[in-house]
């Protein structure tokens, strides 16, 4: 502890994670100075539109933050120092003695670089720099130049889509186009609910909510359908351009109408559908919504094999995205490539990007995305970046190793934070250091000519080009 406690913070520093020349002239010449286009993120958008003030570091780091909340429980921090009652400044504290522990865990690199990149903070945060750490980033917080308006534009930001349900007003992004905010904050549509069929209370309530937001009432299949394409175009005329979907897996279950029909009046009438039934009515959602999304020239993003909720005890405490989901096994292959193809097979499957979360499954999502590029749009099929628990140096090498063996790095479309947190942004930087020293590690082996203004270009499209053609916002 010692030595941390005497040095400064080599995290952030110009070039770190930069391990040779090639690495270096690629990052401060070809992807650091780059906007960010952040196509998919958690982050409030009502905080936007208030350009909210956060009142102390803990509510703007450590709330909602389930990576950190899953690192200080394994310290045995006590649950009520994470999301229980314990004063904002004790929370901090217990996070600042989890900090030096989480060595070789991203959370120890992202946490310096936010403290670096926000704050201008280079000291190692342990219990002896916490107290000196908090009362300097808590005065600057108050400050105008740490709103959230404030710090997007810091760090570059030019566009935002957040994820909204299908029954959303849109009222904050309105507000926020209204006061003519230089960044632009586009919803993001993200239907979960609507093939949420576990508990068929909740559902036959979500129904009427949104049955009111799309000014409709819901008796049958087709009228949700109805109402979601209702929303659809009502997200559209606000700037909508992507949909996302959360799913162990996807599934290609064909059934009749008079099958998915009476499913719906089943549990519309408050009953419990069986698994299989479950199945047969999200395939025939998401089949229809494909179609549509097709029609509309959307992006569809399905993020794929995350379990949920293992821990019951703390799910019925504290709710779901609390810190208790973990990889999922789930066989993907199949069932993917026949989904597609039914949307393929009449031309009507929009451009897609499909995360996955378990890695024993790179190969099976870089190579499906293969399977349906057409020659139409430039890489209309995305394998997306590394997710979640993949969202490391390890899992990001990973990802863009295996896009490269099995598609076109070229035409990748980059990182986005999948955060709730507005500190979040230095992960763009992250990745964008990771990659430039892959390339660069590749050029100094001469598996790669040393061509740096070509394969600055392949970088810089990477960070930013790609995404600003592929999404058009």
């Amino acid at each position: 502890m010692d030595t941390i406690q005497k040095n400064k913070s080599s995290i952030g520093a110009r070039d770190f994670l930069l391990n040779n020349d090639y690495a270096k002239t690629l990052y401060h010449e070809s992807a650091k100075d780059l906007p960010i286009i952040d196509y998919h993120c958690h982050i409030p958008p009502a905080e936007i539109a208030s350009d909210k003030q956060f009142k102390n570091l803990t509510e703007i780091w450590l709330a909602g933050d389930h990576y950190k909340w899953r690192a200080m429980r394994t310290m045995g921090v006590d649950e009520d120092f994470i999301t229980g009652n314990a004063s904002s400044e004790d929370k901090f504290k217990k996070w600042a003695e989890t900090v030096p522990y989480t060595l070789r865990n991203p959370l120890y690199h992202w946490t310096h670089l936010e403290l670096k990149r926000y704050f201008d903070i280079d000291e190692f945060l342990t219990p002896e720099t916490a107290d000196k750490i908090y009362r300097e980033c808590n005065e600057k917080l108050q400050t105008k130049e740490f709103s959230t308006r404030s710090l997007i534009r810091k760090m570059n930001v030019s566009v935002i889509c957040t994820t909204d349900d299908p029954a959303d007003s849109l009222n904050h992004h309105q507000k926020i186009k209204e006061d003519g905010f230089d960044v632009k904050v586009l919803p993001g549509f993200r239907p979960d609910a609507a093939y949420n069929f576990a508990d068929s209370a909740s559902y036959n309530d979500y129904l009427d909510r949104l049955g009111e937001a799309a000014n409709t009432e819901i008796s049958s299949y087709d009228d949700l359908i109805q109402a979601l394409f209702n929303r659809m175009d009502f997200f559209h005329e606000n700037g909508c351009r992507l949909s996302d979907h959360g799913l162990k897996k996807l599934y290609y279950r064909p059934s009749s109408q008079q099958n998915v029909n009476s499913y719906f009046e089943k549990i519309r009438s408050g009953s419990p559908l069986t698994g299989e039934e479950q199945e047969v009515l999200t395939y025939s959602i998401l089949t229809e919504l494909g179609r549509q999304y097709s029609k509309k020239g959307w992006v569809q993003q399905f993020h794929l094999g995350a379990l949920r909720n293992t821990n019951s005890r703390m799910m019925k405490q504290l709710g779901p995205d609390t810190g208790f989901d973990s990889v999922g096994d789930y066989s993907q292959a199949e069932d993917m490539a026949s989904f597609f193809n039914e949307l393929d097979t009449n031309d009507q499957l929009a451009k897609t990007i499909i995360y996955n979360l378990n890695p024993s499954d790179n190969t099976v999502f870089a190579t499906m995305a293969g399977n349906f590029n057409d020659g139409s749009v430039r890489g209309k099929m995305q394998y997306g970046s590394a997710w979640w628990f993949l969202d490391q140096k390890d899992g990001i090498e990973d990802q863009l190793n295996v896009l490269s063996n099995m598609g076109l790095l070229s035409c990748f479309i980059g990182m986005l934070t999948d955060s709730r947190s507005f500190l979040s942004y230095p992960r763009h930087e992250y990745f964008r250091r990771v990659l430039c020293n892959l390339i660069g590690t590749d050029i100094a082996n001469d598996e790669l000519p040393a061509d740096l203004e070509w394969t600055g270009k392949i970088v810089s499209d990477i960070c930013y080009g790609n995404a600003d053609t592929y999404f058009n916002f």
